[in-house]
């Protein structure tokens, strides 16, 4: 059975964007884009599409990448987290990408009537 090749979205428009950000986990001023290890993601020379970031500082970054001192599911949850604010913020100040398509994850977090 042969299945279709993923098609990543990039764009270096939305990374300079996010690494202009404050960390969307503890505050800190120099944000870097984290993708998700979770949403096509995480091996060797394949991350997940730009537009699965959170902005996160180096440290927080680490923590939720390799940190050990959460558990897997506390590092989803705290990447997610990060994910909709970066979004959000993003939307809300009209500077997300027009060209690049909005996550599910904050699709259907937004029509669940939620807010950051």
């Amino acid at each position: 059975m042969m299945y279709p090749k993923t098609q990543y979205i990039r764009s270096k428009h939305l990374l300079q964007l996010v690494a202009m950000m404050n960390c969307q986990r503890c505050g800190f001023h120099l944000a870097q884009a984290c993708h998700s290890n979770w949403h096509g993601g995480k091996g060797r020379g394949i991350k997940a599409s730009d537009n699965y970031i959170a902005a996160l500082c180096q440290t927080c970054h680490h923590d939720i990448d390799q940190g050990h001192l959460m558990t897997k599911q506390e590092r989803m949850h705290e990447w997610y987290q990060a994910h909709l604010k970066t979004l959000h913020f993003l939307l809300i100040t009209d500077q997300w990408p027009r060209n690049i398509p909005v996550t599910d994850l904050y699709l259907a977090f937004s029509e669940a009537g939620n807010t950051c």
